[in-house]
Protein backbone atom coordinates (compact mmCIF):
# COMPACT_ATOMS: atom_id res chain seq x y z
CA UNK A 1 0.00 0.00 0.00
CA UNK A 2 1.06 3.50 -1.17
CA UNK A 3 1.14 5.11 2.47
CA UNK A 4 3.40 2.43 3.74
CA UNK A 5 6.03 3.47 1.41
CA UNK A 6 5.52 7.18 2.87
CA UNK A 7 5.87 6.22 6.46
CA UNK A 8 9.18 4.18 5.55
CA UNK A 9 10.62 7.73 5.12
CA UNK A 10 10.18 9.35 8.80
CA UNK A 11 12.59 8.93 11.56
CA UNK A 12 10.29 8.86 14.34
CA UNK A 13 13.54 9.02 16.32
CA UNK A 14 15.27 11.90 15.22
CA UNK A 15 15.37 15.05 17.17
CA UNK A 16 13.45 16.93 14.32
CA UNK A 17 10.69 14.79 14.04
CA UNK A 18 10.12 15.03 17.88
CA UNK A 19 10.49 18.65 18.27
CA UNK A 20 7.96 19.04 15.54
CA UNK A 21 5.59 16.21 17.55
CA UNK A 22 6.27 17.66 20.70
CA UNK A 23 3.58 20.66 19.70
CA UNK A 24 1.60 18.58 17.36
CA UNK A 25 1.14 16.04 20.24
CA UNK A 26 0.28 18.81 22.64
CA UNK A 27 -2.22 20.16 20.00
CA UNK A 28 -4.49 17.21 19.62
CA UNK A 29 -4.29 16.56 23.57
CA UNK A 30 -5.44 20.16 24.45
CA UNK A 31 -7.68 20.31 22.08
CA UNK A 32 -9.44 16.86 23.18
CA UNK A 33 -9.17 18.25 26.70
CA UNK A 34 -11.22 21.39 25.22
CA UNK A 35 -13.88 19.55 23.64
CA UNK A 36 -14.24 17.32 27.19
CA UNK A 37 -14.67 20.61 28.91
CA UNK A 38 -16.96 21.68 26.10
CA UNK A 39 -19.36 19.48 26.18
CA UNK A 40 -19.73 18.89 29.84
CA UNK A 41 -20.69 23.01 29.85
CA UNK A 42 -22.75 22.48 26.85
CA UNK A 43 -24.54 19.83 29.17
CA UNK A 44 -25.22 22.89 31.29
CA UNK A 45 -26.90 24.83 29.09
CA UNK A 46 -28.93 21.59 27.37
CA UNK A 47 -30.01 19.66 30.22
CA UNK A 48 -32.47 17.98 27.92
CA UNK A 49 -29.12 16.48 26.26
CA UNK A 50 -27.28 16.01 29.31
CA UNK A 51 -26.55 12.51 29.24
CA UNK A 52 -25.51 12.31 25.28
CA UNK A 53 -23.57 15.27 26.12
CA UNK A 54 -21.20 13.96 29.02
CA UNK A 55 -21.29 10.81 27.17
CA UNK A 56 -19.28 12.90 24.05
CA UNK A 57 -17.42 14.16 26.91
CA UNK A 58 -15.76 11.37 28.41
CA UNK A 59 -14.90 9.91 24.64
CA UNK A 60 -12.59 12.96 24.20
CA UNK A 61 -10.86 12.40 27.65
CA UNK A 62 -10.63 8.18 26.30
CA UNK A 63 -8.81 10.62 23.55
CA UNK A 64 -6.75 12.83 25.15
CA UNK A 65 -5.59 9.86 27.21
CA UNK A 66 -4.95 7.41 24.31
CA UNK A 67 -2.90 10.81 22.34
CA UNK A 68 -0.70 11.19 25.85
CA UNK A 69 0.44 7.84 25.23
CA UNK A 70 1.39 8.18 21.69
CA UNK A 71 3.78 10.79 22.96
CA UNK A 72 5.19 8.57 25.68
CA UNK A 73 5.70 5.78 22.58
CA UNK A 74 8.22 8.19 21.47
CA UNK A 75 9.66 9.37 24.38
CA UNK A 76 8.51 12.93 23.80
CA UNK A 77 6.89 15.39 26.26
CA UNK A 78 3.82 17.74 24.96
CA UNK A 79 4.42 21.38 24.71
CA UNK A 80 1.05 22.44 26.70
CA UNK A 81 1.91 25.85 26.76
CA UNK A 82 1.86 26.08 23.62
CA UNK A 83 -0.99 23.91 22.56
CA UNK A 84 -3.09 26.27 25.02
CA UNK A 85 -1.71 29.00 23.04
CA UNK A 86 -2.97 28.15 19.79
CA UNK A 87 -6.22 27.09 21.07
CA UNK A 88 -6.80 30.42 23.20
CA UNK A 89 -8.67 31.96 20.36
CA UNK A 90 -11.39 29.36 19.96
CA UNK A 91 -11.36 28.81 23.78
CA UNK A 92 -12.27 32.51 24.46
CA UNK A 93 -14.69 32.65 22.18
CA UNK A 94 -16.46 29.71 23.41
CA UNK A 95 -16.36 30.71 27.27
CA UNK A 96 -17.70 33.98 26.12
CA UNK A 97 -21.05 32.61 24.62
CA UNK A 98 -21.03 29.87 26.61
CA UNK A 99 -21.21 32.79 29.80
CA UNK A 100 -24.33 34.09 27.32
CA UNK A 101 -25.77 30.98 27.32
CA UNK A 102 -25.24 31.22 24.03
CA UNK A 103 -26.10 27.25 22.90
CA UNK A 104 -25.75 27.74 18.77
CA UNK A 105 -22.50 29.15 19.04
CA UNK A 106 -21.00 26.68 21.33
CA UNK A 107 -21.94 24.02 19.39
CA UNK A 108 -20.67 25.78 15.91
CA UNK A 109 -17.63 26.15 17.79
CA UNK A 110 -17.18 22.92 19.12
CA UNK A 111 -19.55 20.36 17.40
CA UNK A 112 -18.58 22.02 13.97
CA UNK A 113 -15.23 24.15 13.86
CA UNK A 114 -13.23 22.05 16.25
CA UNK A 115 -14.51 18.61 15.34
CA UNK A 116 -13.94 19.50 11.77
CA UNK A 117 -10.75 20.35 12.42
CA UNK A 118 -9.54 17.34 14.72
CA UNK A 119 -11.27 15.32 11.81
CA UNK A 120 -8.91 16.50 9.08
CA UNK A 121 -5.78 16.45 11.21
CA UNK A 122 -6.19 12.75 11.75
CA UNK A 123 -7.31 12.04 8.55
CA UNK A 124 -4.86 13.76 7.09
CA UNK A 125 -2.02 12.23 9.88
CA UNK A 126 -2.80 8.65 9.72
CA UNK A 127 -0.70 7.65 6.57
CA UNK A 128 2.39 9.04 8.30
CA UNK A 129 2.02 8.10 11.69
CA UNK A 130 4.05 5.42 13.30
CA UNK A 131 2.62 2.09 14.13
CA UNK A 132 1.04 3.14 17.82
CA UNK A 133 -0.37 6.45 16.84
CA UNK A 134 -1.86 5.45 13.74
CA UNK A 135 -3.74 2.51 15.61
CA UNK A 136 -4.84 4.91 18.40
CA UNK A 137 -5.96 7.79 15.70
CA UNK A 138 -7.88 5.33 13.69
CA UNK A 139 -10.29 4.66 16.64
CA UNK A 140 -9.71 8.11 17.64
CA UNK A 141 -11.40 9.57 14.29
CA UNK A 142 -14.54 7.13 13.86
CA UNK A 143 -15.72 8.59 17.23
CA UNK A 144 -15.40 12.47 16.23
CA UNK A 145 -17.76 11.68 13.21
CA UNK A 146 -20.27 10.94 16.43
CA UNK A 147 -19.50 13.66 17.89
CA UNK A 148 -19.82 16.05 14.18
CA UNK A 149 -23.15 14.47 13.85
CA UNK A 150 -24.73 15.11 17.12
CA UNK A 151 -23.77 19.28 16.47
CA UNK A 152 -25.72 18.28 12.97
CA UNK A 153 -28.88 16.97 14.34
CA UNK A 154 -29.42 19.68 17.05
CA UNK A 155 -28.65 22.34 14.36
CA UNK A 156 -30.68 21.28 12.08
CA UNK A 157 -33.75 20.51 14.24
CA UNK A 158 -32.90 24.21 15.04
CA UNK A 159 -32.19 25.56 12.12
CA UNK A 160 -34.99 28.22 11.43
CA UNK A 161 -33.73 29.79 14.80
CA UNK A 162 -30.09 29.22 14.68
CA UNK A 163 -29.82 30.37 11.11
CA UNK A 164 -28.77 34.18 11.77
CA UNK A 165 -26.65 33.05 14.99
CA UNK A 166 -24.55 30.28 12.75
CA UNK A 167 -23.50 32.82 10.09
CA UNK A 168 -22.60 35.58 12.73
CA UNK A 169 -20.51 32.69 15.01
CA UNK A 170 -19.01 31.19 11.45
CA UNK A 171 -18.13 34.97 10.83
CA UNK A 172 -16.02 35.08 13.93
CA UNK A 173 -14.83 31.92 14.59
CA UNK A 174 -13.63 30.28 11.18
CA UNK A 175 -10.64 33.35 10.75
CA UNK A 176 -9.21 32.04 13.63
CA UNK A 177 -9.25 28.08 12.03
CA UNK A 178 -7.07 29.65 9.04
CA UNK A 179 -4.86 31.34 11.61
CA UNK A 180 -4.35 27.85 13.19
CA UNK A 181 -3.51 26.76 10.19
CA UNK A 182 -0.83 28.47 9.06
CA UNK A 183 0.89 28.75 12.76
CA UNK A 184 1.32 24.99 12.51
CA UNK A 185 1.76 24.52 8.85
CA UNK A 186 5.90 24.10 9.63
CA UNK A 187 5.62 21.84 12.54
CA UNK A 188 2.59 19.85 10.11
CA UNK A 189 5.34 19.69 7.16
CA UNK A 190 7.99 17.74 9.46
CA UNK A 191 5.57 15.01 10.33
CA UNK A 192 3.98 14.59 7.01
CA UNK A 193 1.08 16.77 6.77
CA UNK A 194 1.05 19.41 4.07
CA UNK A 195 -1.62 22.45 4.74
CA UNK A 196 -3.13 22.28 1.41
CA UNK A 197 -4.67 18.82 2.23
CA UNK A 198 -5.50 19.81 5.76
CA UNK A 199 -7.34 23.25 4.61
CA UNK A 200 -8.58 20.74 1.97
CA UNK A 201 -10.44 18.00 4.55
CA UNK A 202 -11.35 20.46 6.92
CA UNK A 203 -13.88 22.47 4.10
CA UNK A 204 -14.92 18.93 2.79
CA UNK A 205 -15.75 18.25 6.56
CA UNK A 206 -17.29 21.50 7.29
CA UNK A 207 -19.21 22.23 4.22
CA UNK A 208 -20.50 18.63 4.25
CA UNK A 209 -22.00 19.74 8.30
CA UNK A 210 -23.11 22.66 7.21
CA UNK A 211 -25.31 21.11 4.01
CA UNK A 212 -26.37 18.73 6.45
CA UNK A 213 -27.48 21.45 8.86
CA UNK A 214 -29.64 23.13 5.92
CA UNK A 215 -27.75 25.53 4.30
CA UNK A 216 -27.38 26.22 0.46
CA UNK A 217 -24.43 25.36 -1.69
CA UNK A 218 -23.67 29.37 -2.29
CA UNK A 219 -24.24 29.74 1.64
CA UNK A 220 -21.56 27.58 2.19
CA UNK A 221 -19.63 28.50 0.09
CA UNK A 222 -19.72 31.75 1.50
CA UNK A 223 -19.71 30.93 5.26
CA UNK A 224 -16.63 27.88 4.57
CA UNK A 225 -13.88 30.86 2.81
CA UNK A 226 -14.77 33.32 5.25
CA UNK A 227 -11.16 34.38 6.13
CA UNK A 228 -9.24 32.22 3.92
CA UNK A 229 -7.67 34.90 2.09
CA UNK A 230 -4.79 35.20 4.52
CA UNK A 231 -3.98 31.17 4.06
Amino acid sequence: MPELAVRTEFDYSSEIYKDAYSRINAIVIEGEQEAYSNYLQMAELLPEDKEDLVRLAKMENRHKKGFQACGNNLKVSPDMPYAQEFFAGLHGNFQQAFSEGKVVTCLLIQALIIEAFAIAAYNIYIPVADDFARKITEGVVKDEYTHLNYGEEWLKANFATAKEELEQANKENLPLVWKMLNQVQGDARVLGMEKEALVEDFMISYGEALSNIGFSTREIMRMSSYGLAGV
